[in-house]
């Protein structure tokens, strides 16, 4: 096995114990800034599957489909001539860590929507990245304001090791559900799971309810 791959079934595993043993899992409830059983960060932690595709803005590209009216599919310069968005939100990973004031500049969910206009049975979406990663949401958390595919992180490209060119924003859920180096957004009629979803994590991700694990 490869040093890479070693290092990922090592990642892979401790992740599933943690699902398993309720690592992190306070039950305190509160509605503060900082969720129960975060820590805050001033630095940005980068956490992945031990992949970080090396994409370029010319080999990046978006599709939408599934259960919409009218799938469409993005070129880089097509994404970046959407409306452009700004956003300060906190964030806040299953890890226990949280990030406050992260300023992101990208394309707002609610414009993507008006174009592919979801069918009436759409209820979830199913985010995809480049490196294999899924991840499954609620279409009404998707739908949410403050919900972005973001290009920019604090007025500068994002990097590769954090989802650069393109990464989703879902800053009420857990920060898994925010996929990195997106490729495709699959609107479902039925929930299924994604890949940490399958592995013992939450289906929702709710920092607040303490959504961790199934």
């Amino acid at each position: 096995m490869s040093e890479d791959g070693d290092r990922r079934d090592k990642l892979i595993g401790a992740k599933e114990k943690w699902a398993r043993d309720g690592r992190g899992l306070t039950g305190v409830p509160g509605r503060d800034r900082l969720p129960p059983g975060q820590r805050l960060t001033r630095d940005w932690p980068v956490l992945d599957l031990g992949i970080q595709p090396n994409l370029s803005t010319g080999e990046w590209s978006l599709s939408v489909g599934g259960a919409v009216e009218t799938p469409l599919q993005w070129t880089w310069e097509q994404f970046l001539s959407q409306p452009q968005s700004d956003l300060v939100t906190d964030i806040h990973c299953v890890t226990t860590w949280s990030l406050y004031d992260s300023r992101w500049t990208g394309v707002a969910s609610g414009h993507l929507l008006k174009l592919v206009r979801p069918r009436a049975d759409a209820r979830f979406v199913m985010l995809r990245s480049f490196d294999g990663y899924t991840t499954n949401v609620p279409l009404d958390s998707f739908a949410a304001d403050d919900v972005m595919l973001a290009h920019s992180w604090q007025g500068e490209p994002l990097t590769r090791e954090h989802g650069g060119p393109v990464r989703a924003i879902i800053p009420r859920l857990y920060f898994w559900k925010s996929a990195k180096w997106i490729r495709a957004i699959t609107f479902m009629e039925k929930d299924s799971p994604g890949y940490w979803e399958l592995r013992g994590y939450h289906d929702v991700g709710d920092p607040w309810q303490e959504e961790r694990y199934r």
